[in-house]
Formats: structure tokens, sequence, C-alpha cells
């Protein structure tokens, strides 16, 4: 577990699934030997044999009135498409509510966007029934997010709606936002479409002190040195892109704290210049 303070905000991290190699579906480009080289990447992000490692977690931002779950990853029980992910039986909620978070404490769950290793936990199994695990507070889709999936065909992605997005609408438990959506004072919204239309980061701020989550737009650090690898899983590459380099343009030598939503154990540091249009992940 790791935990952060953003002034008087508390975020805190919660593993689901640790990953060493593996990642190449995900990142094409990213081979050993194009990775092998980037040996800033090493030891937290890289192995010594050039695989990537990676993570999938969910982050609790605690403002003192607000408790906000980001994203709520796999999930057990439930079957999926890539067998490593399917039939999952971790430790999960255990783990959260060690952390101090009990499921019925928390408020607000924030999706930055609906694929399966995103929205696992907003439901859990029960008597053969799906239901929302975390039944006191409202989940968080943007709208256009929402309207993008709400018709897909696609049958894996169909499955994770079915199981994992569908009863927390069908509980009356879901609101959809805009995707520059304020959930409190200390917490905002980022627009940061391509990996998913209406794909999202969340922005906390609290005495004079950043961080920002950044969801998918950024898989690993080793787009930062390497924008243009994109994600075999983005909805638009191109866009993807873009968002992904102004982001990092954005935000290179600043002291906003970027937590990935998929980095690996530190997870949080800063972007810093690496050359012409490339960077690299200052680990905090």
């Amino acid at each position: 577990m790791n935990q952060w303070q953003i002034g008087k905000v508390k975020i805190t991290r919660i593993v689901e699934i640790e990953i060493n190699g593996g990642t190449r579906f995900i990142l094409p480009d990213a081979t050993r030997d194009a990775c092998l080289p980037i040996d800033w990447m090493q030891p937290h992000f890289m192995d010594d044999k050039g695989n990537l490692i990676m993570s999938v977690h969910a982050l609790v931002i605690d403002t003192g009135l607000c408790k906000i779950v980001v994203d709520t990853c796999i999930g057990n029980d439930k079957e999926r498409t890539i067998p490593a992910w399917s039939n999952l039986q971790t430790s999960f909620l255990g783990d959260l509510e060690r952390a101090g978070y009990a499921p019925d404490t928390i408020d607000t769950v924030m999706c930055t966007h609906l694929h399966i290793d995103h929205v696992g936990w907003n439901t859990m199994l029960v008597n053969g029934e799906w239901v929302p695990t975390f039944k006191n507070a409202r989940y968080l889709v943007a709208e256009n997010e929402w309207q993008y999936w709400d018709t897909t065909d696609e049958p894996g992605q169909a499955q994770v709606m079915s199981d994992s997005v569908r009863p927390i609408k069908d509980a009356g438990l879901m609101d959809l936002v805009n995707d520059k959506h304020q959930l409190c004072d200390e917490v905002w919204l980022e627009p940061t479409p391509g990996h998913t239309p209406g794909h999202v980061s969340v922005h906390i701020q609290s005495e004079g002190q950043d961080a920002l989550i950044t969801g998918d737009c950024i898989h690993h650090p080793v787009q930062m040195t390497n924008p243009e690898w994109c994600s075999s899983a983005d909805f638009d590459q191109k866009q993807g892109l873009l968002t992904r380099n102004k982001l990092l343009e954005k935000y290179v030598d600043d002291e906003t704290l970027i937590i990935g939503t998929h980095f690996a154990t530190p997870t949080a540091g800063h972007i810093r210049k690496l050359g012409k249009d490339k960077y690299w992940f200052d680990v905090a």
C-alpha cells in the first residue's frame, strides 16, 4: 500500500494484482530490445530482461469530508476473455478495509472509463446476483463514455457492461457527468480522450499542492520517453497520442504529483524533460 498527502487530502493505493511481463498485448511496440536501453525505468518499471512491470490498483481519495474510489480494478468471480484476469479470487476488499475504507464508508466511485480493469469491483457476486459493492456511493461516469459503450455488441465489453456497469445503473446509483465535472472542492475531472471516447483523468488540489491520477491515457511510464507507443486497447490512437503529448507538455517540470493508474510501485512521481518531445518519470 502506498499513500501520498496532497495538502489536507490523503490518497491511498490498493493493489489488486501486479504484473511482471505479459504486457506486450497492451503496448506491442514495447519489446524487450526496445525497452532495455531506457535505463531510467529500472528497477521499478522494468526488470533486467526488459519486461515491463505494471499494476492493477484502485486509488482512494480522502478529503476528510469525501471518500472517493477512483477505478475499481477487475473484481472477483468474473469470467473474462483474458485468462489471467478470469474468475479472480483476490483480497482486494479486505485490503481496502484494512486501509481504513470499508466499502460502505465510500461515498463516490469515479470510473475514469469503462474498460474491464476499471469497473470490476463496482459489483460483487451475492447469492448468484451482481450487486453494488459500494452501496452508499454514487458511481460517476462521463456521459459520452456511457453513451458509447451502452450499445456495444463487442462480446468481451458487453459482458463487462452486463456484470459490472448495468447493475449500478439499474440500482439507480449511477450519475452521468461532464468530462470537467467537479466532484468536490478539491477534486475535479480533466478530459483525456483517445483511449476511450469519454476517458478522464482526476485532478486533486489542496493547500497549494496538486496531483493527477492519469487513468489509461498513459498506461506505463515508458510512454513518456516514447509517447508514440500507443496502446492496442486505444479507441483512437491518433487522439490518444495527442492527449498524451498535451499532458506531458502541461506537467513537465511541474510539481504536480503524477499517479499512474497502472504504474508499478512506487507509482507516483514527476514528469521531467529528457530531450525533444521525450520525457522520463522521476519517482517520488
